[in-house]
């Protein structure tokens, strides 16, 4: 194949691997892909004879399992904190992530004032997202911006919003949560937080917790 033999096609993967590792924002991506990246190339060092270099990647291997542990192990402390209608750090969070919000929704202008219900999510005290929500009917809550920074987005804090506290929403007497998802990515993740389409519709999701 192109006159490159396998044992050389593995090294440009282990390669490829470790440098798609470096351009990952969320910390999980990064220390499982370079993970892989590791393992590969340690893989290939050993099969080209280079002792050191497969030594080298498995203790890589290594180092990446054991942050992995600590990350999967941590007990993480979540908290919901309300946004005020005239928060001055909620605009410098919206600016400052304009470009990554257009991503997943239409708007780009988000106003608490307008909202029902609108919180910062604090993962081990980091604002890690921000959430606001409009009331559709008495019991069903449409949501205006669930959005996660880059460096949380492993469906802790969905999990955390739509499951664990619930209860939270159920006392306030809402049983229903409307999305509209604009992209793929968007529509994933509604589906892995138990959103299911709207009468079939592509845009529309809906996740009942009571």
């Amino acid at each position: 194949m192109l006159g490159i033999e396998w044992v050389e096609w593995l090294g440009y993967l282990a390669s490829t691997l470790v440098l798609v590792s470096l351009l990952m924002s969320s910390i999980i991506k990064l220390r499982w892909i370079n993970l892989t990246g590791a393992l590969t190339f340690g893989i290939y060092g050993f099969l080209i004879g280079s002792v050191p270099v497969g030594i080298m990647n498995l203790g890589i291997v290594l180092i990446n399992l054991y942050y992995l542990q600590k990350i999967y192990g941590k007990e993480e402390y979540f908290q919901m904190l309300s946004i005020e209608p005239d928060s001055e750090y909620f605009q410098y969070f919206l600016e400052h992530y304009k470009e990554d919000i257009k991503k997943y929704f239409s708007r780009h202008e988000y106003n608490p004032e307008e909202s029902q219900m609108g919180f910062y999510i604090l993962r081990d005290m980091v604002p890690a997202g921000v959430f606001l929500a409009t009331e559709e009917d008495s019991r069903t809550l449409k949501i205006k911006l669930d959005f996660v920074i880059p460096e949380y987005r492993d469906f802790k804090v969905g999990e955390y919003i739509f499951d664990e506290r619930k209860k939270f929403f159920l006392d306030l007497g809402y049983q229903r949560f409307l999305s509209r998802a604009v992209n793929e990515k968007h529509r994933k993740y509604l589906k892995k937080m138990g959103f299911k389409e709207l009468d079939g519709a592509k845009e529309e999701f809906i996740k009942t917790i009571g």
